[in-house]
């Protein structure tokens, strides 16, 4: 039988799908295909070159993460998100050939505004442009294309793993607890994202056999590392 994982995007939420693989991990499942995008491309990327999802969560810890958010200065961007490479070049291999288990990820090709599916080929640069939230990071280039994060068009990639795995286990690190008044218009504004993340969700579950989603971690802002051990614990459990 074979088993694929779909980890959805979600920033410093994604460490949720940590929790999530170590469990299964524990579990002795053996996953044979993984699609991911944005935060769930990133940790795709490491599982499926045998790096142990402990060890990445001590990993993002560690290092903290938002130190490679860099100024973009001069690019149409707050931050450069490419410096994260430095980091991954660590623990990932040139291509996705090169993997141990096959990775698909989603990435927006920006200047057509469509999806875009990778799944061979460079590694890294593919990885880092599922990930690049638009308007906070400068666009990856690569092949004279402009891409930004994948979860701007399919923020939980299923359809690569249809017809290609018998089993299909689904990762989100989404889900929004009901609220009955808003502190302020930030909150609303990250409340309104993390709803468009969600719409094409529940009409996916179909081509699901199982779903895992910690309930209330849709609060939690993409850049919170302090909460990274709750968000961890929250999926594992």
């Amino acid at each position: 039988m074979k088993v694929g994982v779909v980890l959805s995007g979600g920033g410093i939420r994604g460490i949720a799908h940590l929790g999530v693989l170590t469990a299964l991990k524990n579990a002795g499942l053996k996953i044979n295909h993984i699609s991911g995008t944005s935060a769930g491309a990133i940790v795709g990327a490491l599982y499926a070159n045998g790096v142990d999802p402990y060890d990445v969560f001590e990993i993002i810890k560690q290092k903290n993460l938002l130190r490679f958010l860099r100024p973009a200065i001069g690019l149409p961007a707050l931050f450069n998100f490419e410096h994260l490479s430095e980091l991954l070049e660590k623990y990932l291999p040139k291509t996705f050939e090169e993997l141990s288990i096959p990775l698909t990820i989603a990435a927006t090709n920006f200047n057509e505004g469509k999806l875009t599916y990778f799944f061979e080929g460079e590694l890294i640069r593919k990885v880092l442009a599922s990930s690049c939230i638009p308007g906070l990071f400068s666009p990856v280039l690569i092949d004279g294309i402009n891409y930004v994060d994948g979860g701007v068009l399919n923020n939980f990639p299923v359809e690569p793993l249809i017809n290609k795995c018998d089993y299909i286990i689904g990762s989100s690190c989404n889900h929004l607890p009901y609220l009955h008044n808003f502190k302020n218009i930030k909150s609303v504004m990250q409340r309104a994202a993390v709803l468009s993340l969600n719409f094409t969700v529940a009409e996916k579950l179909k081509h699901l056999n199982l779903f895992i989603e910690p309930i209330g971690l849709g609060a939690t802002s993409i850049f919170d590392t302090k909460k990274a051990d709750k968000i961890y614990t929250a999926a594992f459990e």
